[in-house]
């Protein structure tokens, strides 16, 4: 494996396929049958040439048992939300914008692209702006997306507003989304997970 190939684990290794733990292995193969081919079909960048996951699912294979707490979580939102993909794209890349997290960024560029979202929408919405052409939805879940994130509070006017727009059980499924990408944020922050291209 090369260096700059390496350099995707950010602080921690990348690990190598052949020398995984039992458990560690059940997460690799769900990952390979779940997460990897939806990479794939949204054109990004996941796993190395060599079967190493990168991004945030090498992390996720450093504490099996809990990942897999964490995967059936992210698993049912997915599965089960009310929200539309474009929604949930617009939620996912305003938290990347707050945390200012590469490849998540990276990543959900690409799936927000596949959602249908315009080039210029997404540049937007990756620095923190709010783009004019989302429709008042996508507006709404930009603004409820972002305050929280930013804020840790959401002010009652815009909560208000929210609520109109995707009732009590959207913004729960929308506040569940928000935390799921904290979370996936957060491996990658604190692992300092470059986006492949900006490894450093």
């Amino acid at each position: 494996m090369s260096v700059k190939t390496e350099m995707l684990g950010g602080r921690l290794p990348l690990l190598d396929p052949q020398a995984l733990s039992i458990g560690q292995k059940e997460i690799y193969d769900r990952l390979n049958t779940t997460m990897i081919p939806w990479a794939d079909g949204a054109h990004f960048k996941s796993k190395t040439d060599g079967g190493r996951l990168i991004g945030p699912f090498n992390p996720i294979l450093f504490s099996p048992h809990i990942s897999a707490r964490f995967l059936d979580l992210h698993d049912g939102e997915e599965k089960d939300t009310s929200l539309s993909e474009r929604v949930r794209q617009v939620v996912i890349l305003s938290v990347g914008a707050v945390w200012k997290s590469e490849y998540e960024l990276y990543a959900h560029t690409a799936a927000a692209r596949e959602a249908g979202i315009s080039e210029d929408a997404i540049r937007t919405l990756t620095t923190g702006g709010l783009p004019d052409e989302l429709s008042d939805q996508e507006k709404i879940a930009q603004r409820y997306a972002r305050q929280l994130s930013a804020e840790h509070r959401v002010e009652a006017a815009l909560y208000k507003i929210a609520e109109h727009a995707f009732g009590k059980q959207g913004l729960v499924e929308m506040t569940y989304l928000i935390g799921i990408y904290h979370i996936v944020c957060s491996l990658l922050n604190a692992f300092e997970v470059p986006a492949p291209g900006q490894e450093v």
